[in-house]
């Protein structure tokens, strides 16, 4: 018999689309949770048909997103859609959504509203600038955030343009927090038996991430700025990625390591050398370190030597590894970091793992993500509608279904 999963019986109405939304819905569906995935009509989320292959309404974005949910497409701007809506949130515990400014406040589902039909609700709301401050009524998608955040301003070469980071890490961030958000509100309402109102916010979820770029400048009086480091590190050397004869090597040598690394390089007098005596010394003269770092490494035939050298002598390092080469790597196997799923509409094929392990729960439920509207007879039916009714909505174009 199954174990009963740490969200079984917690219904979450997923008012959500594109990425930060569906994000913490689809890892409160790894937890067990009940996800009803509430989609627009005609054509619902978006990333249905999107990215890189995609047919039928269906993209390998829109399963990695969106497994383990039901869905159900309705028409919210008509009353009757509206309708369906209030009465799925009457019994429902968590209600997400990550629409633009104004959308839902405008149909009335803003948090007082929604609180009246049901005092029990945890309500989060994913948005770029959040729901009060003075940025509220802007719309944002993640590079926005990135670039107010200051994470864009953080990454990149030092006499280069300021860049985004390689995936969207506003979007999924922010789906992370909301994630934890709503596990304490759940916890409140545990205790209190009331439920409440959490606001995310893409630009904090990532400003909260700037372990050094704030308080530096501040402790300062701003006569210490960060700036761009590039491939290498701003405040420590040897710390970088550094040129092997395949790739290239990440080295991160702390103050403990340093005689370790000296002696696992082959190279003991740079311990005595006045140039590379002490961090400062380091860091003023990094780029001959760095040269002597990466001569080093071409000595060698593969990146694999160079990494068993190192980690034999404890000395922090790992190849940079582009993502696709996770599939089959024993490391991502062996955590269930990435995962094979197999949808009926676009076969086989990998996706990243849900991040979080439970001693109790050790084996991934396995989900499918839902064809548009697959699921409106059977919510409707729950929700008390007959088959005349819910045939009368279809007519009247309140609900759609897609292929299925």
């Amino acid at each position: 018999m199954e174990k009963p999963r740490i969200l079984d019986n917690i219904r979450v109405i997923d008012m959500t689309q594109y990425l930060a939304g569906p994000t913490v819905t689809r890892m409160l569906a790894e937890m067990g949770a009940d996800i009803i995935k509430v989609e627009r009509v005609p054509h619902g989320d978006p990333t249905r048909n999107y990215a890189i292959v995609h047919e039928s309404g269906r993209s390998g974005y829109f399963v990695q997103q969106n497994r383990g949910k039901k869905s159900l497409c309705i028409d919210f701007d008509h009353p009757e859609g509206q309708r369906i809506l209030k009465d799925l949130l009457k019994d429902a515990d968590v209600f997400v959504e990550n629409y633009g400014p104004g959308v839902l406040e405008r149909r009335g589902f803003d948090w007082e509203s929604v609180r009246q039909i049901n005092p029990r609700l945890v309500m989060a709301s994913i948005s770029g600038f959040g729901r009060t401050s003075s940025h509220s009524d802007r719309p944002a998608f993640d590079m926005i955030a990135q670039a107010f955040s200051g994470t864009m301003y953080m990454t990149g070469e030092l006499d280069g343009p300021p860049m985004p980071t390689g995936q969207s890490i506003g979007d999924v961030m922010s789906g992370v927090h909301a994630v934890a958000g709503i596990g304490y509100a759940l916890f409140h309402r545990e205790r209190t038996g009331a439920g409440q109102f959490v606001d995310i916010s893409m630009v904090d979820s990532l400003f909260h991430s700037q372990e050094l770029a704030v308080q530096g400048p501040s402790l300062t009086g701003m006569r210490w700025k960060p700036k761009r480091s590039g491939h290498r590190s701003a405040i420590n050397s040897p710390l970088g990625a550094f040129k092997a004869p395949e790739g290239w090597i990440v080295v991160q040598c702390m103050e403990a390591q340093w005689p370790r690394f000296v002696e696992a390089i082959g190279q003991p007098e740079l311990l005595t050398d006045d140039r590379f005596v002490d961090l400062m010394g380091r860091m003023r003269n990094r780029d001959e370190l760095n040269d002597i770092i990466e001569n080093w490494m071409q000595g060698f035939e593969t990146d694999e030597e160079i990494v068993t050298i190192l980690e034999k002598a404890r000395v922090p390092c790992a190849p940079v590894l582009a993502p696709y080469e996770a599939i089959g790597h024993p490391y991502f196997e062996s955590r269930g970091a990435v995962r094979k799923v197999n949808d009926p509409f676009l076969g086989e094929f990998y996706i990243p793992g849900d991040p979080l392990r439970y001693s109790e729960f050790p084996d991934p439920l396995e989900l499918e993500a839902p064809t548009l509207g697959q699921h409106n007879e059977s919510i409707l039916k729950e929700l008390g509608y007959t088959k005349s009714q819910i045939h009368q909505l279809q007519e009247q174009n309140v609900i759609n279904q897609g292929e299925t």
